[in-house]
């Protein structure tokens, strides 16, 4: 299944569950003008074909005491493919990352953290980051504000 080959349904079915994917079979299917039946088969269409990868929660980091989010670049020393795995795997093991990117450009990685402050960010520099071998370089900034979040882009 492409883009191509979604119809509006299809289109609102997603917008819809990628607002709230706890709604209810029932409310979804008037949403999308569909009775249930057929709404579920399009749901479950949707999943088996990729397009919907899963559900997940949302949380507040705030709440669970982790405020900040840091952007950070990170150059390697080293490109073959050892050294990127190896940092790959290292960066999903820890917890404060919470999206990791293999770049173009100046940097090879884009790392997205959630910390708990100046204090919380040394502390992960420190006993995390910089502990996994093969960095030569990094470069950071704080996020102020998150102006829009979304995760994935709707048809």
């Amino acid at each position: 299944m492409t883009m191509k080959s979604l119809d509006e349904i299809d289109r609102t079915i997603l917008r819809e569950l990628q607002n709230n994917a706890r709604i209810s079979n029932a409310e979804l299917a008037e949403r999308a003008g569909l009775s249930a039946s057929p709404c579920w088969q399009r749901v479950k269409r949707l999943e088996d074909s990729g397009c919907i990868e899963g559900y997940v929660a949302v949380l507040d980091q705030k709440r669970l005491g982790m405020p900040d989010t840091v952007i950070i670049e990170v150059t390697l020393e080293k490109h073959d493919d050892e050294v990127l795995s190896n940092f790959g795997h290292a960066l999903t093991e820890l917890p404060e990352v919470l999206e990791a990117y293999l770049t173009t450009g100046e940097y090879d990685y884009f790392v997205k953290v959630a910390i708990d402050g100046t204090e919380g960010y040394e502390r992960f520099l420190r006993e995390h980051l910089y502990r996994i071998p093969g960095i030569r370089h990094t470069r950071s900034c704080f996020a102020l504000r998150c102006l829009k979040r979304r995760f994935s882009v709707t048809p």
